[in-house]
């Protein structure tokens, strides 16, 4: 039997879960300890290997985590705020890392994960990616530098298939340059801009989301002034940085006393 963590991932079937197995197989750090996908999917009980186009690996697809997780230390989860929440739960009882890149949680939903750090590791992100996290930390040294004769706004970009807006990275940003400023977030940001709204507020953080093709992520932080403006920019063009990252995440986090984390903590940026 291998020493090797073993990293159960929820949420097979989608682009990241496929590209999670991927990379999970295709790693010497590690084992996977099984898969899961929705009650009722058509890859139940079916060998994932054949299920993401390959050969048969020993590993069925289940509809049932916590059973999966009995042979996991961690579990990783891009699926939906509210299964998500249901994950924690379950990974809190198996004492697993839980890794979460899940998007679009309530402030509700962040306090039921909160409540489950009580008892496990949870490492939680709007992006896994190491760019991503060093632009994050460029966003709040660059907003702490210059004042609101800078206006801050973040533009962002993804597929046609993205639910949630703003992105997971976008709000990231935005909260990294309003700890920059010493402002809270929820005070300057102004979002979706419609119609006769007259001129921007003096200190405000604007959010904007285009959606279309099959833009993987591309964030734009500009500060603009009279005169200059300064364009921070990252460009994804392929998941697997999102997917190496969460598998980082997820075998940082073995050994470590229970509570929350982010990719700054996992890249040692904290």
């Amino acid at each position: 039997m291998s020493n090797l963590p073993a990293i159960a991932i929820v949420g097979a079937s989608g682009r990241m879960g496929q590209m999670l197995i991927e990379t999970v197989l295709a790693s010497d750090k590690c084992t996977l300890a099984g898969v899961t996908e929705r009650a009722g999917h058509d890859w139940i009980g079916r060998d994932v290997g054949a299920c993401v186009g390959g050969q048969d690996i020993g590993v069925s697809v289940s509809d049932d985590l916590l059973d999966v997780a009995k042979s996991a230390q961690a579990i990783i989860d891009f699926t939906a705020p509210a299964a998500t929440v249901a994950h924690a739960e379950i990974a809190a009882q198996a004492r697993a890392v839980h890794v979460i890149g899940t998007t679009g949680m309530s402030k509700q939903d962040l306090t039921q994960i909160k409540a489950a750090a009580r008892h496990a590791v949870v490492v939680r992100a709007g992006n896994m990616s190491l760019g991503v996290n060093l632009l994050t930390q460029l966003t709040q040294k660059v907003a702490a530098a210059l004042d609101e004769d800078f206006d801050i706004e973040i533009v962002e970009t993804h597929h046609r298939y993205k639910v949630d807006a703003p992105s997971g990275t976008a709000l990231m940003l935005g909260e990294a340059a309003a700890v920059g400023r010493g402002v809270d977030l929820d005070a300057v940001s102004d979002r979706g801009r419609d119609g006769i709204t007259g001129e921007r507020k003096r200190g405000d953080i604007g959010f904007h989301a285009i959606r279309g093709g099959d833009v993987v992520g591309e964030h734009d932080v500009i500060f603009a002034a009279d005169g200059e403006r300064i364009v921070l920019r990252h460009l994804a063009s392929d998941r697997k940085v999102f997917a190496r990252g969460a598998l980082r995440a997820a075998l940082w986090g073995q050994g470590k006393d229970p509570g929350e984390y982010d990719m700054l903590d996992v890249l040692g940026l904290s």
